[in-house]
Parts: structure tokens; sequence; C-alpha cells
């Protein structure tokens, strides 16, 4: 394992006094590992998430104007504990409630809702999102149901700015499960993945082979096969999502997402077989995000993520945000 670190146990507080040192917009508690903006607006909902490390810039390069007010970072693929997401909670709370953003992980899941009624328990209301966008597989290791993976990004992007505008706590909600019920995600990978406490790759992959509909902590998908070209591999990510959800009314904002060591010149290459998918399909691409926006460590693959939005939804996209990992409109 070649990794720029200093040591194993210590890579998360090491990553987190660096994002500290890098980005102004935030303020980093480095013993409960949480990120959190440094000017909240009294009297806004508060949006947190959080998970585990390894996908960034999801969670914590989406805190500031327009997207989160706070996130949890667990350890490596591990998620958050309960302590980690209060403080979060506690951080973002401006007097309007919290709402839980949370990808479809059973330990996600499960330590946010025990988030949820400690802070209950200090008067603050708090309602939650489940993220579960992933058509690869029905179930998997980590989940009851399907996998929350790129959607999250639209949904924090596209509710933060909900939030900006002062939209209440149900309101927030009610456009957080729109976005949910109108994104698909599928995904695939050409390498593992190295998680530094480990050493050495989660999985074997032959040179010859990629794996199908794989998770973002390296869980096995739909099916492996031998290497194909780029418009094959478009078309076995693109058409389980259009057999899916019909995306035959709105136009759809396009998420090309890299998995972490994937060239960026090939992440565009692949949407441009992605657009002409659509375009053969006659959906109309409204927006596109081309790069690296919820990642599996250093893995090689890619993920589409489609999300039918309607003239609410692109109001809500094109609204100025201010983060590291997603900047516009300011």
């Amino acid at each position: 394992m070649k990794k720029l670190i200093n040591g194993v146990e210590d890579v998360i507080t090491d990553t987190l006094r660096g994002v500290a040192a890098a980005d102004p917009r935030v303020e980093v508690d480095a013993d409960l590992k949480v990120i959190y903006r440094k000017a909240m607006k009294s009297g806004k909902v508060g949006l947190v998430s959080g998970g585990g490390s390894g996908h960034e810039p999801l969670h914590g390069g989406y805190v500031g104007h327009g997207m989160l007010d706070a996130a949890a970072a667990g350890e490596v693929f591990t998620s958050p504990t309960p302590e980690q997401v209060l403080l979060a909670t506690q951080k973002a709370d401006q007097g309007a409630g919290v709402l839980h953003i949370v990808k479809n992980y059973t330990g996600d899941v499960m330590n946010f809702d025990m988030a949820a009624e400690m802070a209950d328990a200090e008067d603050i209301k708090v309602k939650s999102i489940v993220v579960a966008d992933d058509v690869a597989v029905q179930d998997s290791l980590y989940t009851a149901g399907r996998r929350g993976v790129g959607l999250t990004v639209l949904v924090e992007k596209i509710v933060g700015a909900a939030a900006e505008a002062g939209r209440d706590l149900d309101g927030c909600l009610a456009v957080a499960q729109k976005v949910c019920d109108r994104g698909r995600s599928m995904g695939m990978a050409l390498t593992s993945c190295t998680v530094p406490a480990v050493g050495h790759p989660t999985f074997d992959l032959p040179a010859d082979e990629m794996e199908i509909g794989i998770g973002i902590h390296g869980e096995p998908g739909r099916e492996r096969v031998k290497l194909e070209d780029a418009k094959s591999i478009a078309r076995r990510l693109v058409e389980p999502i259009l057999e899916d959800y019909d995306f035959s009314g709105d136009p759809v904002i396009v998420l090309m997402n890299g998995m972490g060591g994937t060239p960026l010149s090939e992440l565009y290459l692949m949407y441009a077989e992605v657009k002409a998918l659509l375009d053969t399909k006659g959906i109309e691409v409204a927006r596109v995000l081309v790069g690296n926006y919820i990642t599996s460590l250093d893995m090689a693959g890619c993920s589409v993520t489609l999300l039918s939005a309607d003239t609410e939804l692109l109001e809500l996209f094109d609204a100025p945000v201010d983060t590291a990992g997603l900047r516009w409109g300011m």
C-alpha cells in the first residue's frame, strides 16, 4: 500500500486538520470529527449529513452556503457515531429545526436515528430523509433496501438551496423527498479500493474484468464481466436506470461521477456516451456535473445519476452555492 499518510490510525484526524487549514468557510471539531459552517443564519433550517470517510468531497466538502450546515465524518467506510451526529445537529440548529440527510446504510440510519432521539431530548426538532437511489441491487452487505449513492449530492445541493431561501422544515423535507423519488443511480468499478487500515485492496478484480453495480464501499454489484469499451459500459449503467424510472417527462440533471481513481478525461468520454444514449431516448439534459463528487478512495470506475428535474428543482439546483466541493453563482 502506498498512501500519502502519517499513520493509519490518524488518517481522518489529519485529513480534518487539512480541511480546517484550507477552507475558511468551516470550523472543525477534531475530537468528534465534525465539520460545520462558520457563518450560520439565524432562523434557517439546519442541514446535517455525514457517513464514513473515504467518499470525499462527500460530505464535508459540501459544508457551506447553499448546502450543508454540518457533517459528521466517521472513520473510513464506518458510520459516524450518534455522538458525532448529535454535535453536528447542535451546531446546525438555528431555531428552525434540522433535517438529517442519510444515505441508506444500516449503520448510518441507526446512528442518525439515535442522534435524532438525543436531539429531541434537547428540544431540537429533527426530521430525516433517507437516500436510496442505487438501482444495482435491492439489498447489500450494508443495507436493507437500495444503497444511497450519487443522488445524495443532488439532495444536499437542492435542499440546501431550499433552506437558504427560507423554507421551513416540512418544506425542506418535501423537496428532499421529491428529489429522492425522481432520482436513480448506477455505478461500476475497474479496480478495487484500498482502505488504509486494511492495507490491501478490498477485493480482487482481474485486469480483464469489471464489476457492474458496485457499491461505494466496494460491495459486490450485479455481475462481474469482461472489460468492455466505454459505449458498452454506458449502456450497462444507463439502461437499468431508465428501466427503473420513467424519465420521459421533465428534462434531467446528470451527475457523471468518478470513484476517485478515474482521470477526468475518461469521465468526459463516458459522459459523451451517456448523453448519446439519452439523446436516442428523447431525454433532454438540462444540467450536468462531471467529476469526482462521491468517491470510493482510490477506486477506478464511475457512476451515473439521473434526476428528473421540473422547474422547481432546476431553480434550486441553479441557486448560488459556496462550498469546497461545489461553487457557483456567488
